[in-house]
């Protein structure tokens, strides 16, 4: 999935944690002022705990979702990001709600971008008024795709002899659906993500990371240069090897070795994409073609073992827990 971003407008309002959660309680009292305020006064309300925070930069925080409406406005984003500003085809369904959504939603963890100045809600529910998410990466851990769906990566590439060969040594987490609206597409929005990914991945000692990233449209002969590139200098050695499944693969050596401008491949490449191999990652065995979404896929794999040294300064070592950016404004 490719990398996206989101704009938000309104007035600077906190989270009211309050207004929703995992506790059910009916309202007590009713304001005679009004009908809207008696049939509030009937509606069962939910309260929930404060979200786990990731990091904080200025108006932006990274956390972990935690009420279904949380999940919904990733949703939303990423409709935003994957129908609208990209060629994704949505279902009559998806187009209704506004919403991408699919059952790996409700066994995957959400980590949501937002920014406490841009809130969503209006009027005499100022109250109510919520953070816009902005960015958003799903997440989904070994353990729990076992006991359910599998990982969705296993649609496109033959990842299930690669998992069985190294349950015993390495723990696996699946990314996917990454993506960050368009005004917010920057530096430190995306670094934010990054810190609250990173921070999710130490925090469950996770030693894999595995998924999808996307070049845009369905002609890989338009990517010709970057594909090619990640065959010859970012294939999987065997140890971490996986190959699209047969009737999905597309070969990338286009271009021979000699033919291929490794500068002009990075700059080609989706930051996204680009991002990940800098960071040590490996790519799979040919690429797919995803018509739904209109793009061209190739398969992530990132051991933490492989991530470059230097970034552990930054965003900090495999044995820390907290986030750097923690208390960070």
């Amino acid at each position: 999935m490719s990398e996206g971003e989101v704009a938000g407008d309104g007035r600077h309002q906190p989270f009211n944690w309050n207004s929703q959660g995992r506790t059910w309680r009916a309202g007590l009292t009713a304001d005679r002022g009004g009908v809207a305020d008696r049939l509030q006064s009937l509606l069962i309300r939910r309260r929930r705990r404060a979200p786990l925070s990731f990091g904080k930069v200025g108006s932006l925080e990274v956390i972990l979702a935690e009420s279904r409406d949380d999940v919904r406005q990733a949703q939303a984003l990423r409709y935003n990001v994957f129908y609208e500003e990209m060629s994704a085809l949505p279902s009559t369904t998806a187009r209704m709600r506004g919403r991408d959504e699919d059952p790996y939603d409700a066994i995957c963890d959400h980590l949501l971008v937002i920014d406490h100045d841009a809130s969503a809600g209006e009027g005499r529910w100022q109250r109510h008024r919520r953070p816009v998410v902005v960015g958003t990466y799903r997440v989904l851990r070994q353990a729990r795709a076992a006991r359910s769906l599998g990982f969705y990566t296993q649609s496109e590439y033959d990842i299930a002899p690669l998992i069985a060969r190294q349950r015993d040594k390495y723990s696996f987490m699946e990314l996917g659906r990454s993506c960050v609206l368009k005004p917010y597409r920057n530096k430190r929005t995306v670094e934010l993500l990054w810190h609250g990914l990173w921070t999710y991945v130490r925090k469950h000692k996770v030693d894999v990371m595995i998924g999808c990233a996307s070049f845009p449209g369905i002609d890989p002969e338009e990517h010709a240069v970057p594909l090619s590139f990640m065959y010859h200098h970012a294939m999987a050695p065997e140890k971490w090897r996986c190959r699209a499944h047969e009737h999905l693969h597309v070969p990338m050596n286009i271009l021979p070795k000699d033919q291929v401008d490794a500068r002009a491949a990075l700059k080609a490449m989706p930051p996204l994409i680009k991002g990940y191999l800098r960071l040590g990652a490996l790519v799979g065995d040919g690429a797919v073609i995803d018509r739904q979404f209109g793009t061209t896929d190739v398969l992530i794999v990132l051991p933490v073992e492989n991530i470059d040294p230097r970034y552990f300064g930054h965003f900090g070592a495999p044995d820390e827990v907290k986030s750097r950016i923690s208390g960070q404004t």
